[in-house]
């Protein structure tokens, strides 16, 4: 049986600071902003998760380029792909909550930063319950 520590399990370099660079910072950077772009442009939320899958392929080869990991593995390449999905639905939520309640003031108001809720007509107000 083999010792699989958690660092192991999520990062093959030899330093946590390369996965925190490659696939958090820049992986996860350019997740948010295409998760932003995605709803900017009034796509849906699946767009997000192809565009992902792609971005995902990037960030391995960054990977593999810069800091001689593995290329093909499908074990590395779940974990980014879960960073980048993660972070790239974040982008796409919040983006979308601002443009709901920004463009459609009269009808909703925010109810957190990930979601929005009907106003109640009669008030004025948010009846976010």
């Amino acid at each position: 049986m083999t010792d699989l520590s958690f660092a192991q399990l999520i990062y093959e370099e030899d330093s946590f600071g390369v996965f925190l660079l490659v696939s958090i910072l820049l992986g996860g950077g350019a997740a948010w902003l295409a998760g932003r772009a995605v709803a900017a442009t009034w796509r849906p939320w699946w767009h997000v998760a192809f565009y992902m899958l792609i971005l995902t392929a990037a960030v391995r080869f960054l990977h593999f380029a810069l800091f001689d990991a593995t290329l093909l593995s499908v074990h590395y390449y779940l974990v980014d792909l879960g960073v980048c999905v993660g972070l790239g639905f974040l982008g796409f939520r919040t983006t979308r909550v601002a443009q709901m309640v920004t463009q459609y003031r009269w009808i909703n108001a925010r109810a957190g930063a990930f979601s929005w809720c009907r106003r109640d007509n009669k008030a004025e107000s948010a009846d976010c319950g």
